[in-house]
Formats: C-alpha cells, sequence, structure tokens
C-alpha cells in the first residue's frame, strides 16, 4: 500500500530542502506553507543536534526575532543579516520578474492587486529569494508580466547581492540561471509530467529529456511535519493547520467513508 503525501506536505518539505544551510530566514505574512518549511528545517537539525537557523515569521510572536515588525526586516535585510525570504505575485515571468500590481497598463490596470510594498528593496538585498506559488498556470507564469514590482535580474554595473534562486509551484520546482538568465525544471511533482508544466507554463524554461519526481519525504520526516510543526504552524495559522489536519483525516479515510 502506497503512502498518503498530501501536495502541500510535498512543497513544505521541499521549502525546507531549499532553505538548508541558510542562518537566517524571514516569512512575509499569510505565508503558512513557506513558514512550516522554515520550522521543519529548524526541527530536523535541532533533531540533528546542527546549528538551527533563526526564524521570522512577520505576525508571529512566539516565532519571530523582530520585535517591530517590517521595519527590522529591511534593515536586517539591508545589513546582510537576511539569508532567505519568500516573493510570490499575480504574475511572474520567465526571467524572474514579479508583479504584485495589477493586470493591464498600469495606472489603469483592469485587476489590482495589493502592490509592491518592500518586494523589489527585498529581491536586491537578500540572497536566496524563492519565488512561491501554488497556483500553476498560464495567467499567473506568463512571458512577459505586465508592471515590474519587482526585477529579476539587474544590468551589469548595478550593486545586486540578492535575487532569484527558485521557483516552487503546486506542480514543480524551478531553479533560476542567472547567467541566461532564466528558469531551469528541477523537478516535477507527483501526479504531474513535463507536458503538463509546459501548458501550464507561459514562459520558455530549460530542461531534461525525462524531469525527475519531486523527493518525497521519509516516514521521520511525514511524522515530524504532522506533529510538532502542525503544532507550531497552528500558533500564526491555526486555519490552515487545521484545514491540514482534515485534508490529512480524509486522505486516509477508508473509500466512501470520507466527508
Amino acid at each position: 500500500m502506497s503512502r498518503i503525501i498530501l501536495p502541500r506536505e510535498v512543497l513544505i518539505v521541499t521549502i525546507a530542502r531549499l532553505l538548508d544551510g541558510v542562518r537566517h530566514v524571514a516569512v512575509g505574512a499569510s505565508s503558512p506553507i513557506p513558514a512550516a518549511g522554515a520550522m521543519l528545517l529548524r526541527a530536523i537539525k535541532a533533531g540533528a543536534g546542527a546549528p538551527e537557523p533563526r526564524l521570522s515569521i512577520l505576525g508571529s510572536v512566539e516565532h519571530n526575532f523582530f520585535t517591530n515588525g517590517s521595519a527590522e526586516l529591511f534593515d536586517c535585510a539591508g545589513q546582510g543579516r537576511i539569508d532567505a525570504f519568500f516573493l510570490g505575485g499575480g504574475q511572474i515571468d520567465g526571467h524572474g520578474n514579479v508583479n504584485l500590481v495589477g493586470t493591464g497598463d498600469y495606472p489603469r490596470s483592469r485587476v489590482r492587486w495589493p502592490g509592491s510594498f518592500g518586494s523589489s528593496y527585498l529581491y536586491f538585498v537578500v540572497p536566496r529569494v524563492i519565488l512561491f506559488r501554488e497556483e500553476h498556470s498560464p495567467r499567473v507564469f506568463i512571458d512577459k508580466v505586465d508592471f515590474v514590482s519587482a526585477p529579476g535580474v539587474s544590468d551589469d554595473g548595478v550593486h545586486r547581492t540578492g535575487g532569484p534562486y527558485a521557483l516552487l509551484t503546486g506542480k514543480a520546482l524551478f531553479a533560476f540561471d542567472k547567467a541566461r538568465p532564466g528558469f531551469r525544471l528541477e523537478s516535477v511533482h507527483p501526479g504531474h509530467d513535463l507536458e503538463d508544466i509546459r501548458q501550464s507554463t507561459g514562459f520558455t524554461f530549460a530542461h531534461d529529456q525525462a524531469p525527475r519526481q519531486t523527493e518525497l519525504p521519509d516516514e521521520a520526516t511525514l511524522a515530524l511535519l504532522r506533529g510538532r510543526i502542525l503544532d507550531e504552524l497552528a500558533q500564526t495559522y491555526p486555519g490552515f493547520a487545521d484545514q491540514m489536519r482534515k485534508d490529512l483525516d480524509r486522505a486516509q479515510a477508508p473509500a466512501g467513508l470520507a466527508s
């Protein structure tokens, strides 16, 4: 009988692997999956007796190095004291440009999103920026964003210590190659294949002829995630932790008994 692993569990474990080696990871507000990934890495390091990464989740009291929210985040990032951060976007293109403003010609955008906030600044100074978006569709991943909230690459001569490191979606993991510049498909999540990724992605990307499957968690990691990590996550994201438990219960229920 095959193990039951939820799609979001694959994302959380993948994030933990992408963060391996960082000293301090910051997670923005309303980001439960990146937060869970960072918590998982911290717990794995603690269990191995290795140095644990510092974790700052904006909006959390228990898991936060900062006492003054985003102001300290920007200060620490500018000083080189933040190693990893997460950015999403309404649109992301093949050069790693992120659009958080809206669709259509600015300022008469047809659809408006929350805005860029400090995304461009953090994109320039945080070395390991992980682009994360669960939805993987051509409306999100397009050839060219309508508005550049944060540029993926900069011209020669522009001092920049940060930038895109990887792109993680609900279907696949991509690495970013600054030399090209562009994305390379690293792995495909269970239930998807290369043709699915091509059809769902509006920009071109490099890939192997037969991309590998995203590495799945072992039993010990799953137990840690479903126990300690969900308990910790519930302190900041109670609704998300509760939904994860309900999804797991439904997935594990005998056929015909899931509600």
